[in-house]
């Protein structure tokens, strides 16, 4: 019978002869591998906070990066991203949303590649001067009031141009042919508290988005839509949705041009609570989005600055075709004024927008079916010219009543271009008081400042201008804090 020379020895006791063994010792514990690095899905929304003497502000990220408080960072941009600050003021547009990883970020930096401020001003001898008089630097600067703990699958930040009352006198008047400005863009980072049903720019609203729309997803019922400002949205529409000017989703088609305003959702999508097209012909159209600043009284002229423009005419997808004043015919044009505000009826004025009360520093939105620029001294053809909201920033100097209104009377800066041209010869409607707005508040209009709505207060107001007989009156849709003029 054959026997085994080993023998079973009991666990404890083999324990204690190894550790009691030279040169061995007990197993220590096993360091776990790195864990996965989660990650968010952040939506970076765009606003800008000026006062008016501004009417371009357009910077090309090449590069945007995160570093939290440990030090480590990130870059968050895939690509270059352009995009047009000033016709915000105070409203949002989406930028892009991205995978960040998860963490607490304290600081931001940024590079800027092409990019340019633009302003309309008078010169000494009273002729117009329009066009970009800085330059811009190439490391803007970028402060985060507080950290920024992203978390969660998706979450929304807002990236805010801040251009204060002395960097804008100076990107206007500091430049000369040989020694230009040199304009620091300040941005400031913050977290921006969505809610489940956005109402205002605050929460996730964004109004007023302009574009063409690219693509149509019919069983999806979403599009495709490149703005006027260089960017790029999906959005998606429901049985809530508006439609303004056609019937409903089945008659978009690619190529038409959009007026709309969205609700950023939960999981970052964008979705279209009202969608308005004002021209229905896609062939060779092209968009056009800025300030008037001149109307004749001799011909069917009108001067529009270029802030953000889209089409035929200006195909690509660099800003360097921004910025600039266009000599446009409206001989032919249908006047329109934005569907965006329901209560025009319920205003005590007539609010009127065509081509007798038109007047130099309203808003407009404008489009033309030209193939190609005519020779000189022809001019483009405009089909439709649309009043759309726009800013105004100024000092209440009276609080009254009118109708189911409030009305504030608002002093404007100098600057301000109703104020600037509002003397020069040659034009259609002579204003009674260029330098003052009066502003009807109802309760639709979304409050949004801290300081009060009183006389002496400095305060932004966004809605449509009208020209009532001479007398400037505002559609109020917001109001916010105020830059000082």
């Amino acid at each position: 019978m054959a026997y085994s020379k080993y023998r079973l020895v009991p666990v404890g006791l083999a324990t204690s002869l190894l550790i009691g063994c030279g040169g061995m010792s007990a197993p220590g514990p096993v360091t776990p591998g790195p864990q996965p690095v989660e990650h968010t899905d952040v939506t970076f929304l765009l606003s800008s906070t000026a006062n008016d003497q501004l009417v371009q502000a357009n910077l090309t990220f090449t590069s945007f990066t995160l570093t939290d408080k440990v030090g480590n960072t990130v870059e968050v941009l895939a690509a270059p991203e352009s995009a047009e600050f000033t016709h915000l003021n105070g409203n949002v547009e989406s930028l892009v949303t991205l995978k960040v990883p998860q963490g607490v970020y304290t600081a931001a930096s940024a590079t800027l590649g092409p990019s340019n401020f633009s302003c309309v001003i008078r010169d000494s001898s009273g002729g117009l001067m329009t066009g970009s008089f800085s330059v811009v630097a190439a490391a803007p600067t970028v402060s985060l009031p507080q950290p920024i703990a992203i978390t969660g699958v998706h979450m929304a930040m807002l990236l805010n141009l801040e251009v204060s009352p002395g960097q804008a006198h100076s990107i206007c008047y500091s430049g000369t042919g040989s020694q230009p400005y040199t304009v620091t863009p300040a941005l400031e980072l913050t977290r921006v508290a969505a809610a489940v049903q956005p109402a205002n720019s605050e929460n996730g609203k964004e109004s007023n988005l302009e574009g063409l729309i690219t693509a149509i997803a019919a069983n999806a019922g979403s599009f495709n839509v490149a703005a006027a400002d260089r960017l790029a949205w999906s959005v998606a529409t429901n049985g809530s949705t508006v439609f303004q000017g056609v019937g409903g989703f089945s008659e978009l088609v690619a190529g038409l041009p959009v007026d709309m305003d969205v609700t950023l959702q939960a999981d970052g999508s964008l979705l279209a609570t009202r969608v308005a097209v004002t021209d229905t012909s896609a062939t060779d159209l092209t968009i056009w989005h800025g300030p008037l600043v001149f109307v004749s009284n001799a011909v069917a002229e009108l001067l529009v600055f270029n802030t953000e423009t889209r089409g035929q005419l200006f195909p690509g997808t660099s800003v360097d075709y921004e910025g600039g004043p266009w000599g446009l015919d409206f001989g032919s044009a249908a006047f329109r004024i934005s569907a965006q505000f329901s209560n025009l009826q319920s205003l005590p004025f007539s609010a009127s927008f065509n081509a007798t009360n038109m007047v130099a520093g309203q808003n407009v939105y404008v489009t033309t079916h030209v193939p190609k620029f005519p020779n000189s001294p022809n001019l483009v053809a405009v089909t439709t010219v649309t009043l759309v909201p726009q800013t105004i920033n100024g000092t209440v100097t009276a609080v009254s009543s009118a109708g189911g209104f409030t009305t504030y009377t608002v002093a404007l800066a100098a600057y301000d271009l109703f104020s600037a041209l509002a003397q020069q010869p040659g034009q259609t409607t002579i204003l009674n008081s260029p330098n003052s707005v009066v502003v009807y508040v109802d309760g639709s209009t979304q409050m949004l400042n801290s300081m009060p709505l009183a006389e002496g207060s400095v305060l932004r107001f966004n809605g449509l201008v009208f020209n009532d007989n001479g007398t400037l009156r505002m559609d109020c849709a917001q109001v916010m804090d105020g830059v000082t003029p």
